[in-house]
Parts: C-alpha cells; structure tokens; sequence
C-alpha cells in the first residue's frame, strides 16, 4: 500500500488536502454529503475544484477503527482509483490499495 494523499480535518466534518501519484497533483475536498435513507449512499463527496472525482464511504474495521472507503474516478483516468482515508499521526493519509 502506498499513501497518495494527505489531509486535514475542519470541523464540519471535510477533508482538505492533495492528492499526489504519477499522473495526479492535485488539491482535493473531501465534504460530507446530505444525509440520505439510503444505506449505500456514500458519506463524502470529494471534489478537485468544481469538479466531483469521487465518493467516499464511512466503514469500520475489524478493529474498531473508523476509516473511509474511497473510490476516485474521472474521465481522464485511465480505471478507478481505490483507496482508504485513515487517520495517522499528524492528520488522515490517503492510502492507495489494489
């Protein structure tokens, strides 16, 4: 697993931070979604502008520890990119995983 991002978290409950591969360098958001009946809907949307490149959702692990579930996907993205938001020590890491 190789970490691609890192993030900060306000206190609406976002995430801010960049998002750094081979062909991506780029500031992304990640803000809570309206909450929805649906249990599937995902919790975060995660934004790079005005532009909506992916989803997140909350989960939890086997653990106890709460992490999201990230699926990043573009046009210009040759496949989705999975991924998990963790918490680390000094904020939250983006965590690429195939």
């Amino acid at each position: 697993m190789a970490q691609i991002g890192t993030f900060t978290r306000a206190e609406d409950g976002s995430y801010t931070g960049a998002i750094k591969t081979l062909s991506l360098n780029i500031k992304a958001r990640f803000r809570p979604t309206e909450l929805s009946e649906n249990e599937k809907a995902p919790n975060l949307r995660i934004m790079a502008g005005n532009v909506e490149i992916g989803v997140a959702w909350q989960r939890t692990s086997k653990d106890n520890t709460v992490y999201h579930s990230v699926k990043l996907d573009d046009p210009s993205f040759p496949a989705p990119i999975y991924a998990n938001l963790v918490t680390v020590e000094d904020g939250y890491a983006l965590v690429w995983s195939r």
